[in-house]
């Protein structure tokens, strides 16, 4: 299973209330050997990072389908204040090219747009996860 040994969170931020694309990839993610904390709805920055921190995950994934794109730059703020630089932070859903673009100078390792293939996210979170694609070691 390409996901084993990889933990992730897989989250909405902000209000945003579209489940339906989150639900799905985390399924695909388990069905794949990932494991999967699934946060939900109504996440805020400093929970998403909280959560990442006492998981200790390997992916932060977020579902995006509204104009949260704000609360996507504090979480990128969060997550290197708090010396998680090796944790990758992919985003999925229906985000703009030109937003993506913005996400992904701004350090979002991977932005999936609707219509990408299960097999193409698996295939990234597994080579790409922290200890796998990342260039930092694991954290104790």
């Amino acid at each position: 299973m390409l996901g084993r040994g990889i933990k992730l969170i897989v989250s909405m931020i902000g209000l945003d209330s579209h489940t339906t694309g989150a639900q799905v990839i985390a399924t695909l993610l388990r069905e794949a050997g990932f494991e999967v904390v699934y946060l939900g709805t109504n996440q805020t920055p400093a929970m998403i990072v909280k959560a990442a921190i006492e998981e200790d995950v390997d992916v932060i994934g977020i579902s995006s389908h509204a104009s949260n794109f704000v609360l996507l730059d504090e979480l990128l703020d969060l997550v290197r204040e708090h010396g998680l630089s090796d944790v990758p932070v992919v985003c999925g859903g229906n985000i703009p090219p030109a937003q993506a673009e913005r996400l992904l100078a701004r350090g979002v390792a991977r932005v999936f747009p609707p219509g990408t293939s299960g097999e193409t996210i698996v295939e990234y979170l597994a080579a790409q996860g922290r200890g796998r694609g990342a260039s930092a070691p694991r954290r104790p």
